[in-house]
């Protein structure tokens, strides 16, 4: 993901919502009946874990059995302490250590539910950490002379490994607030995998790549493994019956995965509460990442450009929620005092007013019949009346028509760009007025000659490209530029 674009605006749950989420998750609520069971008497380490004869304690406790009882009990040990629901007590003993329960266990339930998240937060930065670190058994034959891990012996970059999660949770998030993207549904671990291994530009998968999106598949699915219990994703692990199949079922995942086999390589999907936490460690490395509600208590200047980069249901999304808190005919007012401007960004803003008045009923009429006369104002204003049966509304001039037309182009280039509706506008246009061109280069905004350039981009008839050019030509003379 770049870190200058700006990433599609997420839907967030109330954060009250999301805090009684996080107390439910299966390792901090374990975390939290360990830090509340923790007291004088619990013994830990150098390192701050569990002394191994608490651990079988500590896993009756959580109600834990099996081989990975000991397991479970430790890793919740290890959140209790690195959220500070548990406080480690300085001891004489530097092997063992006492403990007592921490200043942020009682934000469990007493705090607000932003410091709930703040809890939940610093868990699941415990938890990612881990995610990035190889199992236990791989360790084997890794430790130098001094019995330090020599990475180099390992094959293992921390820094590399903790990357490749990054960018894989920046990829499944961006899935998930993109209005293309699947949404609430679940992204097939092979797509993920691909995402970050096989090149946009590369058409069939070489083998190599195929295997490496294989490897990757495999580490991603022992990772969101861990993942799930903090609460940041659902996911529906591979099938383990794959292990057992010829070698090529497994290392061609992406090739052979369709609609009736694609579940068995594994579907993870992002948490509402997931939304929450990797929007905030987006945030804390420094990319824009807007959310829904964000420009509720902004001036329209705010809100028309802060939207003017959303898609269409997040920015009607946005509008809503700002028009909520405001008496129509002053939200009409301040709209369309903000939308004027002679700026490159003022023709989109526009449009954003546009859409934005469309919400609004007829008690805005006053604010629209106010502009009538104005220049840039006077075209949309005598849209809205007309869509909203208002009588007596003016019919607008053949100047106003075409300045409301470059207007409308203009913004339409800046939201989409050379999209194929902009494609059939342009087509339109130049069939329902013959001299369109001829008359155009004369309008005065300053955006004409950019708009009959692109306008000779778009249009798939030679020769009426050419008449679009030739009058971009003349308006640019004219202007001066």
């Amino acid at each position: 993901m770049s870190d200058s674009s700006p990433l599609p605006p997420v839907r967030l749950h109330p954060e009250a919502e999301l805090a009684r989420d996080a107390l439910a998750t299966p390792l901090l609520s374990r975390a939290a009946r360990l830090a509340r069971w923790a007291g004088p008497d619990t013994r830990i380490d150098a390192g701050g874990g569990l002394v191994e004869e608490q651990l079988p304690a500590a896993a009756e406790l959580l109600g834990l059995s099996g081989d990975d009882a000991a397991a479970f009990a430790s890793e919740a040990w290890r959140v209790a302490v690195d959220t500070g629901l548990v406080e480690i007590v300085d001891s004489e003993d530097e092997d063992e250590g006492t403990v007592a329960a921490g200043p942020d266990l009682a934000l469990l339930t007493q705090g607000s539910p932003h410091e709930v998240l703040a809890v939940w937060q610093e868990a699941l930065e415990t938890v990612l950490a881990d995610a990035s670190v190889p199992d236990l058994d791989d360790l084997e034959g890794a430790l130098d002379e001094t019995g330090e891990i020599d990475f180099s012996r390992l094959e293992w970059d921390p820094e590399a490994e903790a990357d490749f999660l990054d960018g894989v949770l920046g990829n499944l998030y961006l899935l998930t607030v993109s209005e293309d993207g699947p949404g609430d549904g679940p992204v097939p671990l092979p797509a993920l995998a691909a995402s970050m291994i096989v090149p946009s530009d590369m058409g069939e998968p070489t083998n190599d790549v195929l295997e490496q999106v294989s490897d990757a598949m495999m580490r991603l699915d022992d990772q969101f493994r861990l993942l799930e219990p903090v609460g940041l994703v659902e996911y529906q692990p591979v099938d383990e019956a794959l292990m057992a199949e010829p070698d090529d079922a497994v290392a061609e995942p992406a090739a052979r995965a369709d609609d009736t086999d694609v579940s068995r390589y594994g579907m993870v999907r992002l948490t509402p509460l997931g939304l929450y936490g990797l929007r905030a460690r987006l945030l804390e490395a420094g990319l824009t990442a807007p959310a829904v509600g964000d420009l509720v208590d902004k001036g329209a200047d705010v809100l028309l450009d802060g939207t003017a980069t959303f898609p269409p249901t997040a920015a009607q999304a946005e509008t809503e929620q700002w028009l909520a808190r405001r008496e129509p005919l002053a939200a009409a007012r301040e709209l369309l005092a903000a939308a004027r401007g002679a700026d490159a960004g003022a023709p989109l803003r526009r449009l954003r007013c546009q859409q934005a008045l469309s919400l609004v009923g007829t008690e805005a009429e006053p604010a629209l019949r106010e502009v009538l006369d104005d220049p840039e104002l006077g075209g949309l204003a005598r849209v809205w009346l007309s869509e909203h049966g208002a009588p007596d509304v003016p019919a607008p001039s053949e100047a106003m028509i075409f300045w409301l037309t470059i207007d409308t182009i203009a913004a339409q280039l800046a939201a989409e760009g050379n999209s194929e509706e902009l494609r059939a506008l342009v087509q339109g246009l130049a069939a329902q007025h013959g001299g369109f061109f001829a008359a155009a280069w004369r309008v005065d905004h300053p955006a004409t000659a950019d708009v009959l350039e692109a306008m000779g981009r778009l249009h798939p008839d030679k020769r009426i490209a050419k008449e679009a050019r030739k009058a971009a030509f003349k308006a640019r003379s004219q202007q001066g530029g």
